[in-house]
């Protein structure tokens, strides 16, 4: 049974604020984030949400720290890494495996 790949992904508020976190699935995080009980209570009354990034990074141990370090980012540096100008291993100093952002 392969492994669990987990992606970090960045959304953004209604309010123009940033939001970061890891899944296995994103689409299906967002969708709890949205309507259900299981989001993020930042997240609420902050919508409608806009999932402005994601990377498949690989395993969850390696997901959780990448979060760390991109929570961690100015502002500017997150935007830049949502534009493309800055990678993610650029700006978390961490080899990541996966494809491309989206």
């Amino acid at each position: 049974m392969p492994d669990t790949v987990f992606s970090l992904y960045i959304v953004r508020c209604a309010d123009n604020s940033l939001y970061t976190g890891i899944a296995a699935d994103v689409g299906k995080r967002l969708a709890e984030h949205e309507s259900g009980p299981r989001g993020a209570k930042y997240l609420r009354g902050r919508q409608p949400l806009k999932l402005e990034y994601t990377r498949e990074v690989g395993d969850r141990a390696l997901a959780s720290r990448l979060e760390y370090r991109v929570k961690r980012l100015s502002r500017t540096q997150k935007e830049a890494l949502i534009a493309g100008r800055e990678s993610l291993d650029q700006l978390t100093g961490d080899q990541v495996s996966g494809p491309g952002c989206t």
